[in-house]
């Protein structure tokens, strides 16, 4: 009976050490592959069966979540949906996630490893904690008042500080409502459908995804590139440039919309926009200069996120004579994203010097532990800081006494260049119209604020199309906007200390901080 007794004991003994041996098999051994798995719903259900961590613009989350009681719980909701779409992107049960929601989705989903103080412990356990915030440098008054200013024109607007980098405006016209594509079943489809159909593209982020001929606003780079290479010492003096100008190699003159270009200086040639002076120093810079020159700006840089990824601006290499001379006053096949020439600008207003521009101040723990912070960096060494010096005073000249007089600002030193970017087959397409700038209040150090403003504006006559006077005017608001919020934190920061909040210790702007 014993020897009996002793052989089921082993038995059993070894079918619980089989149940363990295949526990641990499907448990670590095969998870990835389960998880991984199409058919498998529960990794799908897990992601939504808790709220998702806000996005947070100047102390106010733009985002939320609702229990929708379904098996995929929780739906993302939007605050301002269109005028944020270009900042947040969207989080779709159906069509995933874009811009910060994508970029920044380990913390908002709460995957990250940084939320827990145990590494790797959520690995271990299958659980996960509740989802972070992120605190973004965009200031709301600043979107509204560029969401405003583009009235669903297609169109965008990009604002840095041009001393740290942050991205204080991210605009981009029309816009879309994220909410509609949170959740799933038909609606969410005809939704998706109807974005992606229209003739518009509400979706297209065009201050961050889309490339645009920056036209005569790409002037400001060749100056520097001109002045940094020792072509241009007296910004007064003749140029030495003819006009009429005979692209290199043809017999194709290329025209000025301005009087008195001929042999101009480069201070002139910047007022005025003479696209002959401008083609002519980019020859004479030669193709290697102007790609190096362009480089230090951004060009070409395809590795470029803020966040989000940014798309690559571009300027060709191994060019003929005559298209390097199109290619210098921003023609041919020279494309900017807005983001790109706001950085132009920030990089005259900082001295030569572009901060890597960033949307992203700071992610917090759902408690509001500061888990990541942004360390200011240089993106590039644009110009040497002398060049730079008298790039402002250039610029400042566009706005007090050129082109871009609708740009001025009372009591505020302003610098800017207007740009009419001609495209389509023979240019025939109806122009774009830019604006590049900055502003610099009176009695401060330097400059609150660089903007960069492109409009698409397909309704307009031709001839009524110009970066003076369709985005001019919108710059200006923009960085009027900037200048007074720049007073009001001033002010702010004489007051009271911030309070604790949900989302995190702040200062006196509220517990998000500036």
């Amino acid at each position: 009976m014993i020897p009996c007794i002793r052989h089921a004991a082993l038995l059993c003994l070894l079918l619980l050490a089989a149940l363990l041996v295949n526990a641990v098999r499907v448990q670590v051994v095969q998870a990835p592959a389960l998880d991984g798995n199409p058919a498998n719903r529960r990794p799908v259900m897990a992601r939504y069966a808790e709220p998702r961590g806000d996005i947070v613009v100047d102390g106010r989350p733009v985002t939320g979540s609702v229990d929708t009681g379904e098996q995929l719980r929780h739906e993302r909701t939007y605050t301002d949906g269109p005028l944020y779409a270009p900042v947040t992107g969207h989080s779709s049960q159906t069509y995933g996630t874009t811009l910060l929601e994508d970029a920044e989705d380990p913390v908002l989903s709460g995957t990250s490893p940084m939320l827990t103080a145990i590494p790797f412990w959520h690995d271990f356990s299958r659980t996960r904690p509740p989802g972070g915030h992120v605190v973004t440098t965009v200031r709301d008054q600043l979107q509204r008042v560029a969401y405003e200013g583009l009235a669903g024109r297609r169109g965008a607007v990009a604002a840095l500080e041009p001393s740290s980098g942050r991205i204080l405006a991210l605009v981009s016209s029309p816009s879309y409502d994220p909410a509609v594509l949170s959740g799933t079943g038909r609606p969410v489809a005809a939704a998706w459908a109807r974005l992606n159909a229209a003739r518009d593209q509400p979706m297209l982020n065009r201050a961050l995804r889309q490339t645009y001929p920056p036209g005569s606003t790409f002037k400001i780079v060749t100056a520097a590139a001109a002045m940094d290479a020792g072509i241009v010492t007296d910004v007064d003096a003749p140029t030495g440039a003819p006009d009429p100008y005979l692209l290199p190699g043809t017999r194709t003159v290329l025209p000025n919309e301005a009087k008195g270009c001929g042999n101009a200086s480069l201070a002139y040639a910047i007022r005025w926009s003479c696209n002959t002076v401008m083609a002519h120093l980019g020859v004479r810079v030669g193709s290697a200069g102007m790609l190096d020159a362009v480089a230090r700006f951004g060009f070409n840089d395809g590795s470029l996120r803020v966040p989000s990824p940014v798309a690559r601006s571009n300027f060709d290499n191994g060019m003929t004579t005559d298209r390097l001379a199109l290619s210098a006053i921003g023609q041919y096949d020279t494309r900017a994203t807005p983001l790109q020439m706001a950085m132009v600008a920030a990089a005259v207003a900082n001295g030569g010097e572009i901060a890597q521009p960033h949307l992203v101040e700071r992610t917090t723990t759902a408690d509001g532990d500061t888990v990541a912070q942004h360390v200011r960096r240089t993106y590039r060494q644009a110009m040497l800081p002398p060049t730079a010096l008298r790039l402002q005073e250039l610029m400042v000249d566009v706005v007090d006494g050129g082109s871009g007089s609708k740009a001025a600002i009372a009591g505020a030193r302003v610098g800017g260049k207007t740009g009419t970017a001609q495209h389509g087959v023979g240019n025939t397409g109806t122009p774009y119209a830019w604006f590049i700038g900055w502003a610099q209040a009176e009695g401060t150090g330097r400059p609150a604020v660089a903007v960069a403003v492109v409009v698409e504006d397909a309704s307009a006559r031709r001839e009524d199309i110009s970066g003076g006077g369709s985005a001019a005017p919108i710059a200006r608001s923009v960085m009027e906007e900037a200048l007074r919020g720049g007073e009001r934190r001033g002010a702010a920061r004489g007051g009271a200390g911030g309070l604790p909040g949900p989302y995190g210790r702040g200062g006196p702007f509220g517990p998000f901080g500036p």
